[in-house]
């Protein structure tokens, strides 16, 4: 595994926090399929997630202004996944939106 590369400050994370429950038919190919269309989304920076053997997720997705994720927001299929997140897949969840100031760490 490597980490994103993102562009030097600023810029926005939007952290993804979750707990998966066991009814988690269709969840891996949507969240595949989230991954694919938020890579062609305007202002997307890329993004780093995991999660445990205790089936809690982090996922941040990094982009370049407060627009970009308004417009990520709002894409149609992402709008019914969050949805279907709610009431099926997430015991629970939060989402934090931050704006980054500083970045640094080793070569990945």
């Amino acid at each position: 595994m490597s980490l994103t590369t993102t562009p030097e400050p600023p810029y926005y994370a939007v952290i993804f926090c979750s707990v998966l429950s066991s009814d988690d038919e269709g969840y891996h190919e949507t969240a595949d399929r989230m991954f694919e269309l938020v890579e062609a989304s305007p202002g997307f920076l890329g993004y780093d997630s995991v999660r445990d053997a205790d089936r809690v997720g982090i996922t941040v997705a990094y982009f370049a202004d407060e627009e970009s994720i308004a417009v990520w927001r709002e894409q149609p299929e992402h709008v019914r996944t969050r949805e279907r997140g709610r009431t099926q897949w997430y015991d629970a969840f939060q989402v934090r939106v931050a704006r980054v100031e500083r970045a640094y760490g080793s070569p990945t």
